[in-house]
């Protein structure tokens, strides 16, 4: 095996190693441990509506991860995708609920609005990291806890309907709500949305100036100054279009899945968004099999837990191992090491 191929061999490795332990746990759990196995594996797949479940709930992943990775990619670990998906959800649902548009314009307004203050929100620590060299994870993390608070005060005192039984927002607009593209499922037009956007980033990324910019910022930033590339306007950049991203991905959840805004707790998105990243190796094609493989054990997990008798809890242990293994830069490099001083042998 080459050199090239390393990288995902290891990925390949690692979720087959988390995998196994999950197999494991659930044999010393479970009475019936190949049944639930079956399940498990299965049963995500089963149906056409177990099939639509897992699509509705890799295109927010797939938003997040995009936001991530690109971000990640510039060398830049800020987890402010959370609260700006949140945030921009508040945004687009009072969009939906108090603007008068057509069933075209409608959507394209909300989700436009929640882009853009997710991008202008996410310049902030951009801001802070090119101009002051801010620790960019420490400022993405309080802004969080600042967007949900800001946000959940606009839901109780601006949008909250007093006769829901809930904290829930006033109904959108029905020309508000994206379409459904797949019947029988809940399956929406976010999806083609997102993957044109997965697309245009791909270009961006690796067929345009800034994108090569952006991917030598992220390698070296000093020796990309020394280059000449202004890499202050490359991490504003990069936030913008991350919190762009972000913020779109939370107004398409918002548009897409409800007919009332009622989020009372960040949806956690973002945070998974990350570990898509990881997954993807931060490439914004590879993000839709990350996306996709996330969604499918949590759904298994979920299905697990409700037809045997193994919680859905286990499936933490799965990413707490994915994630361990990922970070872990020894992990296999023995095997890469061995590999390129076979190529070096070759050539030699």
């Amino acid at each position: 095996m080459k050199a090239k191929y390393f990288e995902p061999f290891r990925t390949l490795a690692v979720i087959l190693i988390a995998l196994v332990i999950a197999f494991v746990i659930i044999s010393l759990v479970s009475d019936r441990p190949l049944e639930t196995i079956l399940i498990f594996l299965w049963e995500p797949l089963a149906t056409k509506g177990h099939i639509g479940n897992l699509i509705e709930m890799a295109i927010p992943l797939m938003f997040t991860g995009l936001s991530v990775s690109l971000l990640f990619r510039a060398n830049l670990f800020n987890l402010g995708a959370e609260g700006i998906f949140y945030f921009s959800g508040v945004v687009a649902a009072a969009i939906a609920i108090h603007a008068s548009l057509n069933g075209f314009l409608h959507p394209i307004a909300a989700i436009a609005a929640g882009s853009v203050v997710g991008a202008l929100l996410s310049a902030i620590p951009g801001i802070l990291k090119a101009k002051w060299n801010a620790n960019e994870l420490v400022t993405s993390l309080m802004f969080n806890n600042i967007l949900f608070g800001v946000g959940l005060y606009i839901l109780n005192y601006q949008l909250r309907d007093a006769k829901a039984f809930s904290s829930a927002s006033y109904k959108f607009e029905p020309t508000a709500l994206l379409s459904r593209i797949w019947p029988g499922t809940r399956v929406h037009a976010g999806l083609i949305i997102v993957l044109v956007m997965i697309v245009a980033a791909h270009v961006f990324l690796y067929k345009t100036k800034w994108g090569y910019e952006l991917r030598m910022t992220g390698a070296n930033r000093a020796f990309a100054g020394y280059s000449g590339i202004r890499t202050a306007r490359v991490i504003i950049l990069t936030h913008l279009i991350a919190g762009f991203i972000a913020g779109m991905g939370g107004s398409v959840e918002v548009l897409g899945m409800y007919t009332r805004f009622n989020w009372v707790s960040l949806p956690g998105y973002g945070l998974d968004g990350a570990l898509v990243a990881m997954l993807a190796k931060n490439n914004p094609l590879s993000v839709i099999g990350a996306a996709l493989f996330l969604s499918y054990i949590r759904n298994g997990a979920d299905l697990m837990a409700r037809l045997s008798d193994v919680p859905s809890e286990m499936i933490s242990i799965v990413q707490a191992i994915i994630i361990l293994l990922l970070s872990a830069e020894q992990f296999l490099k023995f095997w890469k090491n061995r590999m390129l001083l076979k190529e070096a042998r070759k050539h030699g």
